[in-house]
């Protein structure tokens, strides 16, 4: 009996030594695995840390670049700003000198519009003169057509009025062909133009803008221009000497202002080579000569007021 238990136990002894043997070495493999997946990770967390440095280097070298673009932006944005202000700053110069302008334009256009009165004031001064003379001889034609008619036995014009406002009085009418001696019918014409004359003296307005009544001789081309001088000029020498004669008040009064003056035939009304054109050169023609100095009066008051306007 004692012999069977002994074999038993060495029996179970050798099963019990192999069975720890592998635990052991189940668990030696084990470690080793777990070292080689130590080892493994060791690498591969390497492996990922040395390319997370390589990102993180390229992240910061990508952020200093950013940073130096976003530096240069700043810049930029600084002289932009800059920039911006001095554009404001022109604007509004701009703006405050528009209105300035804007303003001198208003001053302009009141002097502009004040200085168009005074050149209207003007006009109407100075056409008031011109009309002057129109008006006076208008009267002085009208004075002689109210008393003789508008036209002679020979149902010619006695006198009219020419495109430059003179008094024409038909030749035939006064003078005989190649005279200078005055015909019956022509010195009842003188008579009534003597009155007339004297009437529109009368008045002082008149009197002081008229310089000279300008009695004039005119011929046709027929003969030498001396001799037709000296036709046109005793022409006219003999109706302002009858004038005077007809009217001693004329004389006395406003002698003066008549003077008679000779043209030839240099002052034609037409270039016209037959007998009808050649009548209606042969004339006497009267103007009405402005003084100067009252038309320059005018003048000078017009410019001095416009200073002042431009001073002020």
């Amino acid at each position: 009996m004692k012999r069977r238990r002994s074999f038993k136990k060495e029996r179970e002894n050798q099963n019990f030594w192999p069975s720890f043997t592998d635990v052991i070495s189940t668990i030696a493999l084990i470690l080793f695995f777990l070292m080689l997946l130590a080892y493994i990770q060791n690498i591969i967390t390497g492996t990922n840390l040395e390319y997370a440095k390589k990102q993180l280097a390229n992240t910061q070298k990508e952020l200093e670049e950013s940073m130096v673009e976003i530096s240069r932006a700043e810049e930029r944005l600084e002289l932009l700003e800059d920039r911006l202000e001095r554009v404001r700053a022109e604007v509004e110069r701009g703006e405050k000198e528009l209105k300035l302008s804007q303003e001198k334009i208003e001053e302009q256009k009141e002097i502009i519009a004040e200085s168009n009165k005074e050149l209207g004031r003007l006009r109407s001064r100075l056409q008031g003169i011109a009309f002057l003379r129109i008006e006076v001889l208008e009267k002085v034609k009208d004075s002689i057509e109210e008393e003789l008619g508008k036209a002679s036995d020979s149902n010619e014009d006695i006198v009219l009025i020419a495109d430059n406002g003179n008094i024409v009085i038909n030749e035939r009418l006064v003078f005989d062909y190649n005279s200078y001696t005055i015909k019956p019918e022509g010195k009842e014409i003188l008579d009534e133009l003597a009155k007339a004359f004297e009437n529109v003296l009368e008045d002082e307005n008149v009197r002081s803008n008229i310089d000279a009544i300008n009695i004039q001789g005119h011929t046709d081309h027929i003969g030498s221009s001396e001799y037709n001088r000296d036709l046109s000029t005793k022409r006219a020498t003999a109706v302002v000497n009858y004038l005077m004669e007809s009217n001693e008040n004329l004389e006395e009064k406003y002698g003066r202002y008549f003077l008679a003056s000779g043209y030839s035939e240099f002052r034609p009304i037409t270039e016209g080579t037959t007998e009808e054109e050649r009548a209606r050169n042969r004339r006497i023609e009267i103007s009405i000569i402005l003084k100067d100095s009252n038309i320059q009066n005018i003048i000078d008051n017009y410019l001095k007021e416009s200073m002042d306007v431009f001073e002020q």
